[in-house]
């Protein structure tokens, strides 16, 4: 069996072992894991996307999971903390009138709490804007 015999039926290798051979070995990264810093973000969530579709009364707390969620994925924390403001501004409408898009700002924080099993947590604030306008994602320096 030749290797292009290999390739042709789906058996084995997809690269023939020249090319495997004259491929640079991969160099290990440097540097700090993004993971391990602490750093505060601001975004705007499109809120409207998340809770298309989805009924009347469940139209706020599903938009407080996707914050949350969106939270876990951006900042990869899997402990996401929201703030009570930012919680009365989607619940500000009622249960049913979320606002389509809402400015956050994400906190990535170290846990102080010793028999926590994370070393991060993310607290979420909400930013108050008059215009969603031209505003794109941000790193803001930590003030504290």
């Amino acid at each position: 069996d030749t290797w292009r015999e290999k390739v042709r039926f789906g058996i084995g290798v997809l690269y023939p072992p020249v090319i495997s051979s004259i491929m640079a070995p991969k160099s290990e990264k440097k540097g700090r894991s993004a993971l391990k810093e602490v750093v505060t973000r601001e975004y705007t969530i499109h809120l409207h996307k998340y809770i298309h579709g989805i009924g009347f009364k469940r139209r706020a707390p599903r938009a407080i999971k996707a914050i949350k969620k969106f939270a876990e994925k951006q900042m990869k924390t899997t402990d996401v903390r929201i703030d009570t403001k930012l919680n009365k501004a989607v619940w500000a409408n009622g249960i049913r009138n979320v606002p389509f898009r809402i400015r956050v700002r994400c906190h990535r924080k170290r846990n102080d709490d010793e028999d926590s099993a994370h070393k991060f947590y993310t607290l979420v604030t909400h930013v108050a804007v008059e215009s969603f306008k031209g505003l794109e994602t941000k790193t803001v320096d930590s003030e504290d």
